[in-house]
């Protein structure tokens, strides 16, 4: 059985990026995208589509959000509900996270994830089962 493991918007900015195949970060982003079941958050569905449609430079186009929603259409999505928002705001206030990453880290948890792919947040912080990974 593959591990599930839960994904940042960074690593799929990365994978879909115009210059992923040529990046070391794209490289990486890709191949990480085939090695475990990746879990998302409706939060980050609309990171993706936010940064990509604000950073011109990552050569993200309509056809290429279209491949990134059609690959994510099958993947387990954990919603944003009050419930979430709740554990976020514990995880914010005790560990000083920000708010988005605060959300990232609780969807994970939600998910029983044992592993959360990030460049954004702090390698190797453990909560729980959840360990967080920066792959670069």
């Amino acid at each position: 059985m593959i591990e599930s493991a839960f994904f940042d918007s960074n690593i799929f900015l990365y994978a879909y990026s115009l210059d992923s195949l040529d990046s070391l970060k794209g490289s990486v982003a890709i191949q990480l995208l085939g090695t475990c079941q990746p879990v998302i958050s409706t939060q980050v569905l609309q990171e993706f589509i936010s940064n990509a449609l604000r950073k011109p430079r990552l050569g993200i186009d309509e056809g290429k959000i279209d491949e990134f929603l059609d690959f994510t259409a099958e993947l387990p999505v954990q919603p944003l509900s009050h419930t979430l928002i709740l554990h976020a705001t514990a995880l914010r206030r005790r560990y000083g996270f920000s708010h988005w990453d605060s959300t990232i880290i609780a969807a994970a948890h939600a998910n029983g994830c044992a592993t959360l792919y990030s460049e954004d947040l702090q390698h190797g912080f453990t909560l729980d089962h959840l360990t967080i990974v920066n792959p670069f």
